[in-house]
């Protein structure tokens, strides 16, 4: 079984929304389905078909996060000593070297990642670039501008 990566963060963020829909959502909706049978036709009752599709969509993304869960190695990167180098989890400040132009990522597993919010997955072509690496070092990494050097200005654990 292959372990994948995730933050404790991105752990917590799963098993809240894994909590929500089990107590909340999936009682919600098997409701909207009683109530809809009490309306007749199934055949021609709209508010039946569309609570059934709402009750698959939420037992399908249920399936999904219990396997996500249940297949992911929780990195504590916090309880992980600062040595200057990027790992997964961590967050680092580049510098593009053309632009003078900075930019601060963390590193997170491929469910977590988020651009707006500056995460980026640890299989995007930036943190496979960054990974490895220190402090003060520079890196070329192919981006889809093409290739683009950047210096690591500082790698933090938080």
């Amino acid at each position: 079984m292959i372990r994948v990566p995730m933050t404790a963060a991105g752990e917590k963020a799963l098993r809240a929304e894994l909590e929500q829909l089990k107590t909340v959502d999936r009682p919600r909706v098997i409701a909207d389905i009683a109530e809809a049978r009490e309306h007749g036709d199934l055949k021609e009752n709209a508010e039946y078909h569309a609570a059934r599709e709402q009750q698959g969509f939420i037992e399908g993304r249920i399936q999904d996060l219990e396997s996500k869960l249940s297949n992911c190695q929780v990195i504590d990167v916090s309880a992980i000593p600062a040595t200057g180098k990027v790992i997964f989890g961590t967050t680092v400040t580049i510098i593009n070297l053309d632009t003078e132009e900075t930019k601060t990522y963390q590193i997170v597993g491929d469910d977590e990642a988020d651009i707006k919010a500056g995460k980026i997955s640890v299989n995007s072509p930036i943190a496979r670039g960054l990974v490895g690496k220190e402090e003060g070092d520079v890196v070329n990494i192919q981006t889809p501008g093409g290739a683009t050097e950047f210096e690591i200005d500082e790698v933090a654990h938080l």
